[in-house]
């Protein structure tokens, strides 16, 4: 097995393929590619990192309604037919 080259071979080839056969293109695409996957790794740990704040948290809503005329919901009824795209 062949010994790799250095840590930027290394990282440069876990990004993905070459974009160039240039190697100082290719070296530019790796850069912005690194931007790129450190700005969604920064996105995720403050996903997760909002997540486990709020993971037991007890928290009530009180919704207070100031009217006087409150309909209140009712379902709809049943179908009695159950043959489908019938028009009533």
């Amino acid at each position: 097995m062949k010994k790799p080259k250095n840590w930027w071979y290394i990282w440069s080839k876990s990004l993905g393929e070459k974009a160039s056969s240039c190697n100082k293109t290719s070296d530019k695409v790796a850069v912005v590619r690194t931007i790129i996957f450190v700005t969604y790794l920064i996105t995720n740990c403050f996903i997760v990192a909002g997540v486990i704040r709020q993971w037991d948290r007890k928290t009530e809503v009180y919704i207070q309604v100031e009217s006087e005329s409150t309909v209140p919901y009712v379902t709809q009824s049943e179908r009695k037919s159950n043959k489908p795209f019938e028009f009533e």
